[in-house]
């Protein structure tokens, strides 16, 4: 079963950074072939996707709103995938969930930045709180 553990959200002014992260057990990344990633979520509203990869190749997605401020990376020896969000706006702001599901079971034309009722395995979240 996998299991899921976020950390490093906070409260930052616009302009700033943060660097999440999302710790995996269940799943080995370096031999197994998942999509994990990082959805966010406001009140009222969808989960958007943020940026994902894909385990086994190591290939990143990134949700347009995110390209270029983003980067998204993974960590085989802890099998923890890692967020670096630089340049943060208050459009930044909610709860950010860590996903993973099975690459075949996700993909669509070979993206892992789908809809969130595709991941079948789901984080707590960390919140992130960006002020103007």
């Amino acid at each position: 079963q996998v299991q899921l553990a976020e950390s490093g959200g906070g409260s930052v002014e616009a302009g700033g950074s943060l660097r999440l992260s999302c710790a995996a057990t269940g799943v080995t990344f370096r031999a197994s072939s998942y999509c994990v990633g990082f959805f966010r979520q406001t009140p009222g509203n969808e989960r958007e996707g943020v940026a994902f990869v894909w385990t086994l190749g190591g290939t990143a997605f990134y949700g347009d709103s995110v390209k270029g401020r983003v980067t998204i990376s993974q960590d085989n020896a802890k099998d923890t995938l890692n967020l670096q969000m630089n340049r943060l706006t208050p459009n930044d702001t909610g709860m950010y969930y860590c996903a993973a599901d099975v690459y075949r079971a996700v993909e669509e034309d070979g993206d892992c930045n789908v809809g969130a009722a595709k991941y079948r395995n789901w984080g707590q979240g960390t919140q992130v709180t960006v002020s103007s």
